[in-house]
């Protein structure tokens, strides 16, 4: 029983894919889309995405919002 404690990383992943791949498979597939998700918000807020050009409702805003100075002059 104490060998059991001293094995590498790579020897229990080993040994989990042999024995649950499916928990293995999905929980590198779920660490890759939330990895995709995070780059995607981060581009999202630093592109601006929310100043959309047309949007379906009318927008109030006063001079002095930082957001004004973001749209666009058409």
């Amino acid at each position: 029983m104490a060998s059991a404690s001293r094995r590498s990383l790579g020897q229990l992943i080993q040994q989990g894919w042999h024995e649950i791949p499916e928990v293995l498979a999905t929980t590198g597939l779920a660490i890759l889309g939330i990895g995709m998700a995070t780059v995607g918000c981060y581009n999202y807020v630093k592109m601006d995405g929310d100043n959309r050009r047309y949007k379906s409702t009318y927008v109030v805003m006063r001079p002095d919002d930082p957001k004004a100075k973001l749209i666009r002059k058409n």
